[in-house]
């Protein structure tokens, strides 16, 4: 019998999440803002971002305190919610930028196929070419809802009418056809209109006092580039409050799984497109009153974004050979749902894989830089594999794997002055092939414990489980398989060869970058 079977019986049997009949199947929201770290909400303790909309989702359901995504970048990241799958398992959705497989049916498809209306506003997967074996153009999160405008407020905020694009694809729902609707914040992603928290969202400088992570420059560049941050991170979330008082009014809100995240780490320095603990961390808050026994909790199991597939299918009653997804390999969060326990709840949830392959280009040859990582019991382990290579792409074409912004060419700005090279070694120098850090205790990854011989049994067991379950997963690069994903073609073809063609004086334009981040040489 399937594993999704089985616990659905159970829960069938309890009547918690009862998906008996169409009409009692319930709705789901997923809400996912862009580049956000796991901290910086209010339900966490963060004074400095304010999130009403996500605390509620927190108080009136469940806050999850240890929730990883696989791979630290939009589509890798995205890819992997969609499938259920690790992004080493997804081909060339392993990467970012890419060709998405046509082999790989999203979840919201196989819902779609399976009673549900599905729809989404503004950034569903993303970017890349997703096209069927037909190469017919495919949207993996369902009928696309944009039309609505409105004046956003600062110049560097979408103009999208979230909540109101929500509304119109609630109008268009069947009367008592369940739905799932995807909401996909274009908000924090950069770029940020420079000290607009200050000036516009009436935020203070003082406010991050103590908040400056330590492998970045405490000055008045960074703190207003982090309120920036958080502006941004408070309008997707005003949004979210508008689409909850919506079902309220419409009475659907308690039979509709409401699940609020993001899809990354923070877009600043080391942070996005690593894998670190800001990187991987991510935000998660689930509520449902039908569903959810003894809401307020808040738990401490180790959950990842392969996880939400086998939960929409379980709870929407659809089986994963109905579903005709390729095989899952992601848990559903419906056990701990149905419990009333809260801090660790189901033992096994004790570790998270993360990885990655080709981020964004500027290496030779497209080249990417390969991770592999294990986070357990308050710790995280790194494999680098090419650590020859600049992890954040090569300085002379501009650190590509890092979206320009001020406290990057704050770093870029100091290093080069030789005024302080600390923090650019951080953020942008080469690492060794293995790291270790006890995340606990050392959330920012500042302290590599892997250089030090008290610890090296520690980094030994670690790499033979992470290597060991790798394997089961049948990741190819524990086959032997090096260049399998970067084989790959960059579907962004302008960017293709960006190395060569810039070394050769062509100039191809990377806008998510700024002009002064270009090194006039790599360092030796």
């Amino acid at each position: 019998m399937n594993r999704v079977l089985i616990p659905l019986l159970v829960t069938l049997a309890s009547g918690i999440g009862d998906p008996a009949s169409a009409a009692e199947r319930p709705n789901i929201l997923f809400c996912i803002s862009d580049d956000q770290s796991w901290p910086h909400a209010g339900a966490y303790g963060c004074k400095w971002v304010k999130t009403p909309g996500f605390d509620r989702v927190a108080r009136e359901g469940i806050l999850f305190n240890r929730c990883y995504t696989p791979n630290a970048k939009c589509a890798p990241s995205r890819a992997c919610i969609l499938t259920g799958r690790n992004s080493w398992q997804l081909e060339e959705a392993c990467n970012h930028w890419c060709f998405f497989p046509s082999k790989f049916k999203s979840v919201m498809e196989a819902l779609g196929e399976n009673g549900y209306e599905v729809g989404f506003t503004s950034k569903g997967w993303a970017p890349g070419i997703a096209k069927d074996a037909q190469g017919k153009a495919r949207e993996l999160t369902g009928k696309r809802y944009n039309a609505r405008k409105l004046k956003p407020p600062t110049r560097a905020i979408s103009g999208a009418d979230y909540a109101g694009n929500f509304d119109d694809f609630l109008e268009k729902v069947p009367a008592g056809k369940p739905w799932m609707f995807w909401y996909g914040c274009t908000e924090p992603h950069r770029g940020y209109e420079f000290q607009s928290g200050v000036k516009k969202g009436g935020k203070k400088l003082s406010e991050v006092e103590g908040e400056v992570f330590k492998f970045w420059p405490d000055s008045e560049t960074v703190r207003h580039d982090m309120l920036d941050y958080a502006m941004e991170i408070e309008h997707f979330d005003d949004h979210l409050v508008r689409m909850l008082a919506t079902l309220e009014k419409g009475g659907q809100l308690d039979n509709t799984l409401v699940i609020v995240t993001a899809d990354n780490g923070m877009p600043f320095p080391r942070i996005k497109g690593q894998e670190y603990e800001m990187s991987n961390h991510l935000p998660l808050a689930i509520r449902w009153s039908k569903g959810i026994a003894k809401p307020g909790r808040q738990v401490d199991d180790y959950v990842n974004f392969i996880d939400f597939a086998p939960t929409f299918l379980e709870v929407a009653g659809v089986s994963e050979e109905k579903s005709a997804m390729q095989r899952i390999t992601g848990r559903s969060l419906v056990e701990i749902f149905k419990s009333e326990k809260g801090g660790q709840v189901v033992a096994w949830r004790d570790h998270v894989l993360i990885g990655k392959e080709r981020h964004d280009i500027g290496r030779p040859n497209d080249g990417g830089y390969p991770i592999r990582g294990l986070v357990k019991d308050g710790m995280l382990y790194l494999r680098n594999f090419e650590p020859e290579r600049w992890p954040q792409g090569n300085p002379v074409t501009g650190y590509l794997n890092c979206d320009g912004g001020p406290t990057k060419t704050q770093i870029l700005n100091l290093s080069r002055a030789g005024t302080d090279k600390k923090y650019w070694r951080s953020a942008f120098g080469k690492r060794p092939s293995e790291e270790l850090y006890n995340v606990a205790k050392d959330p920012e990854c500042v302290v590599n414990l892997a250089e030090r011989e008290d610890y090296r049994s520690v980094a030994r067991e670690m790499q033979e489980e992470l290597f060991r379950r790798l394997v089961a997963q049948g990741d190819p690069r524990m086959e032997g398989k090096k260049d399998y994903f970067e084989s790959m073609p960059y579907a962004d073809g302008r960017g293709k060869g960006f190395y060569e063609k810039f070394m050769a004086g062509k100039k191809p334009g990377a806008g998510w970058v700024n002009k002064s981040d270009f090194e006039e040489k790599d360092p030796e």
